[in-house]
């Protein structure tokens, strides 16, 4: 091979499978069999996973493949090696619709969907979707223009929907509409007040448990303390 070294050989999806499968953890089996998990899964740890997707580097068909296994721990994976741009809005909205499980949801959402360069046209759409997992989706790309690129954002009519809507929201969808409430708090001082207040009149993960040194999700607490932290 002289000065350029080995060849890098790409993993087929039976090795990646079978790397999993080796790097199961009794522990995150557990886990997975107390929350009723319905895709098949190893139990391999998060940090077992980041690991192996530095070792694939980015490698967009096995992602695919890797997705289209409905294991929880290689659809993780995809996340991680898939190339968002390209994929279609086509693409993403089939795969947001494939979620079923809230984990899976929280690492396509800003590994993949986050950085697609056409996540406004899906945003919209999400937002008047009634799948569940689009609709989380659409909540969630609408807390991240909130806090990041809020020019031509309808602030007030997002907060007659939340105020309107999440108190009675699916779960998975109320978690999301709660972060675009506390982005709006956080980084709108002039509608502050209220979302606050609708947050307050709402009760929505008031009494949620936290972890010492961890902000409450409930969202007059969770403004607050972004609020004090900003200075």
């Amino acid at each position: 091979m002289g000065s350029h070294g080995a060849r890098i050989i790409p993993m087929t999806l039976a090795e990646v499978m079978e790397a999993l499968e080796a790097k199961a953890d009794p522990k995150f089996m557990a886990i997975y069999a107390k929350r009723g998990q319905v895709e098949k899964h190893f139990g391999v740890k998060m940090g077992d996973l980041r690991a192996l997707a530095k070792q694939i580097k980015s490698s967009h068909s096995l992602a695919l493949e890797l997705w289209a296994t409905d294991c929880l721990d290689a659809m993780l994976l995809a996340t991680l090696i898939i190339k968002p741009k390209e994929l279609s809005l086509d693409d993403l909205d089939r795969m947001v619709r494939e979620v079923k499980n809230t984990q899976l949801a929280d690492w396509l959402t800003p590994y993949v969907i986050k950085v697609h360069p056409d996540k406004e046209q899906l945003r919209m759409k999400w937002l008047q979707d009634s799948h569940p997992m689009a609709l989380r989706a659409g909540w969630s790309l609408t807390a991240e223009r909130a806090a990041k690129n809020p020019a031509g954002l309808d602030i007030l009519g997002l907060l007659d929907r939340i105020e309107a809507e999440m108190g009675s929201a699916d779960p998975l969808v109320q978690w999301t509409m709660n972060c675009c409430l506390a982005e709006i708090g956080i980084n709108h001082a002039q509608h502050r007040q209220r979302a606050v207040a609708i947050g307050e009149a709402l009760g929505v993960y008031r009494d949620y448990p936290v972890a010492k040194g961890c902000t409450s999700p409930f969202a007059p607490i969770w403004i607050e303390e972004m609020v004090k932290r900003q200075g």
